[in-house]
């Protein structure tokens, strides 16, 4: 008898046990039914109360659309259409997840998802494969799945401000990111072969927990900006070993000193400004060193290699000058007097009165021909040395030669003076 009571009793207990497990799961069923109608009360009203303006972003036919800080919890499936889209800001948010339909926008290149509630990347996003940009920034983020390796067109990636521990490795496998932001996370170290993101241009690690500078960024010689503002490092290693830096930020770090950097590095700390002005009055003083150089350079060979263009300018001058008035001299020579010969003073007084008058005219008459003869000049340049420059000289002492002879008043006329006799009595006629 005690044990059938017993017996009884235990079925009895279990029969109510089983009734309130029963119960608790028809509540919990009741609970999750109402979080789902709820859920879909809420899309039915988000479709059908857009915020104000919404409406006309959304039918602009503008690659480029923002609705950061509407305060969505769901993205609007009216997105969703808009396969056109190119950029996609939804930032500032309540999202805590992005709808499966957002992978029909292949044509997405940047997408913003940052200040949201996202405690995951949703994989939905993970399928984008045409992302160039992705901001993750300001969510509750602890890691990245592993699907983000099918982003490989991605160049920029932000994931600053979230709860990051370890670096991602999965970023390993993105042959083009070239800027990664990761900020303002709880890093502190990093993996020691990070120098395989070779294409890495820009890492930002500030407001981490770093108490030592990583020595495996110092293999990293392709960074060109290096941040590692707010950390606990008292200590910087010499960064010439990191010939491509071109920015680096140390602030906030209990330093005694600046790190040492090359030349053309700008750097952005305590006493980073005394070091970029020593900077710029050692590259002042060398520019004027070198200025001064040239200009002594320069003088030094005007000295040692004078003008010659401009002598022999000179020369030829002076030689078609000396030709012209030689020609004259002749051509007064070879003009028979018509005067008679008992007033052989008055003639003689008369032709050397018109004479300068007549040389006038010559010499008028020879500027012009030199005039013309520009173009002979500027190409008889080219053979101003060698055997045309001898010949040049040779020319002249016979012009000098002729000048003499003509102006002897007894002495036998050369053929040049009878040829121009020729000439000017070929000019004047026969009846002069």
């Amino acid at each position: 008898m005690g044990n059938s009571s017993r017996k009884e009793a235990q079925d009895e207990g279990g029969e109510e046990k089983e009734k309130k497990v029963k119960e608790k799961g028809d509540e919990g069923e009741e609970e999750e039914e109402a979080a789902e109608k709820e859920e879909e009360e809420e899309e039915v009203v988000e479709d059908e109360e857009l915020p104000l303006g919404v409406d006309e972003l959304l039918a602009s036919g503008d690659p480029v659309l923002d609705l950061s800080y509407y305060k969505f919890r769901r993205l609007p499936r009216q997105v969703l259409d808009l396969d056109y889209l190119e950029k996609l800001y939804v930032c500032g948010n309540r999202l805590r997840d992005v709808p499966k339909g957002i992978t029909r926008l292949q044509g997405l290149r940047t997408l913003a998802l940052d200040f949201n509630k996202l405690d995951d990347v949703p994989l939905s996003v993970c399928q984008l494969t045409n992302l160039t940009c992705l901001y993750l920034g300001s969510n509750r983020l602890m890691s990245l799945p592993p699907e983000v390796r099918n982003l490989q067109n991605l160049r920029c990636l932000w994931v600053e401000s979230n709860y990051f521990q370890r670096f991602p490795k999965q970023l390993y496998d993105l042959p083009n990111l070239r800027s990664l932001q990761i900020g303002d996370n709880r890093l502190r170290t990093l993996p020691s072969d990070l120098w395989r993101m070779e294409s890495l241009r820009g890492l930002w690690l500030y407001g981490n927990r770093f108490q030592e500078f990583p020595r495996v960024l110092l293999k990293m010689e392709q960074l060109e900006i290096l941040d590692m503002d707010r950390n606990r490092i008292s200590e910087f290693p010499n960064l010439h070993h990191l010939p491509g830096l071109r920015l680096f930020s140390y602030d906030h770090n209990p330093v005694k000193e600046p790190p040492r950097v090359g030349e053309e590095v700008l750097i952005v700390g305590e006493g980073a400004e005394e070091v970029l002005q020593a900077r710029e009055r050692r590259r002042d003083a060398k520019e004027r060193a070198e200025k001064e150089a040239e200009e002594a350079a320069a003088a030094a060979a005007a000295a040692a290699n004078p003008v010659i263009h401009g002598i022999l300018k000179k020369l030829r001058m002076n030689s078609a000058l000396n030709l012209a008035a030689a020609k004259e001299k002749e051509t007064n020579e070879s003009v028979p007097s018509t005067t008679p010969t008992g007033d052989e003073d008055e003639p003689q007084n008369n032709d050397e009165g018109a004479e300068p008058e007549r040389q006038g005219v010559a010499f008028e008459e020879a500027e012009l021909g030199y005039d013309d003869g520009g173009l002979e000049y500027e190409r008889e340049e080219l053979i101003c040395e060698g055997e045309g420059y001898e010949g040049y000289g040779e020319a002249e002492l016979d012009l000098k030669d002729s000048m003499c002879e003509s102006q002897k008043g007894g002495g036998a006329r050369t053929e040049r003076e009878t040829s121009g006799s020729e000439w000017a009595q070929s000019i004047k006629g026969p009846g002069t």
